[in-house]
């Protein structure tokens, strides 16, 4: 069974910065594009950025030069720093991992941006 475990959500204040972790098996890393997505109450999940196994990036417009999407191949883990946050950066933030016709994911971690 595929595992997707993320950890590193919270409660932080407006320009804030929290990073995002997915550890997964090193079959899984080695082979899969690995995400994040988010999903804020009453919207429908979002892409938020991409990395694929050689390491190009992808990133949601509205998260440019604010998210790095990153992955440490001695750890099989993919991390997502967040800086600059913002209140409508409040979401359940999930961890992805796709290949052709299989997609994984993790069970999410509450990322809330609040004074």
């Amino acid at each position: 069974q595929v595992q997707l475990v993320e950890s590193g959500g919270g409660l932080v204040q407006p320009g804030g910065s929290l990073r995002l972790s997915c550890a997964t098996s090193r079959v899984i890393f080695n082979i899969y594009t690995m995400a994040w997505y988010r999903q804020a109450p009453g919207k429908q999940r979002e892409l938020v950025a991409t990395i694929t196994t050689p390491g190009s990036t992808n990133y949601a417009d509205s998260v440019k030069g604010r998210f790095t999407i990153s992955r440490d191949n001695a750890k099989n883990t993919v991390y997502l720093q967040m800086n600059s946050l913002k209140p409508e950066d409040t979401a359940v933030y999930y961890c992805n991992a796709q290949r052709g016709l299989n997609n994984f994911w993790g069970q999410g971690t509450q990322v809330t941006v609040s004074s």
